[in-house]
């Protein structure tokens, strides 16, 4: 049975691949999942439909027969629950692998993800400049935790997993600031994870997309 995701219509990230479909795309083509995209304009996001699969109006959504999930994390890990790939067999790596998964979203992502509520949507407040720097501090905070965890290593804790899928998408997203230079044996990680074929393929799918989308 195809997997069904939905994605945006015109992502908001410039097709630099920031969207968390994109994750899912990721997933997906790691273990040699086929699947379908259903494109949502922010309009469509909000409408009863969409909302019945994702009640908070945002994406990704996968539906697979009667099964409709939300989240990204919660997606990712029925994907590698399901399929080879991404969880190794050994129970107590596959422990780890899955605490990794949280430590991307739980612990690494939020202050990234305030860095952009803060860059973008609050810039025009008088404490912007003083708030920015504080959650600049607290991301250099866990990346430099980060950094010393990984070490020289290729992947966080062996093979490759989706621990590693999920702490790469959302390092990728503090690129842009020139805080993840900071951190060479993170940006060298980013960019082993960027260089898998899986990526590569998940990527140039959403890019098509948006190039498309641009150009209508």
């Amino acid at each position: 049975m195809t997997v069904t995701i939905t994605a945006f219509e015109r992502s908001p990230d410039g097709g630099k691949g920031l969207a968390r479909d994109m994750r899912v795309r990721w997933a997906l083509e790691e273990v040699g999942q086929p699947y379908d995209v259903r494109l949502l304009s922010f309009k469509a996001m909000r409408e009863p439909a969409h909302l019945a699969l994702q009640p908070f109006g945002q994406i990704p959504t996968y539906e697979e027969g009667d099964l409709v999930l939300f989240e990204s994390g919660a997606i990712i890990f029925h994907i590698a629950e399901r399929h080879a790939g991404l969880l190794p067999q050994d129970a107590d790596a596959r422990a780890r692998a899955i605490m990794w998964m949280f430590a991307a979203l739980s612990t690494m992502e939020p202050p990234i993800v305030e860095h952009f509520v803060t860059g973008f949507l609050e810039r025009d407040k008088s404490w912007h400049g003083e708030r920015l720097q504080i959650v600049d501090e607290r991301i250099r905070k866990r990346l430099g935790e980060l950094s010393s965890r990984l070490g020289k290593a290729e992947w966080l804790d062996g093979a490759f997993s989706a621990g590693d899928l999920l702490m790469i998408s959302v390092l990728q997203r503090i690129k842009s600031s020139g805080i993840l230079d900071e951190y060479a044996n993170l940006a060298a990680y980013v960019a082993r994870g960027e260089a898998r074929p899986a990526y590569k393929r998940a990527f140039a799918d959403q890019l098509a997309i948006f190039k498309a989308a641009s150009n209508g």
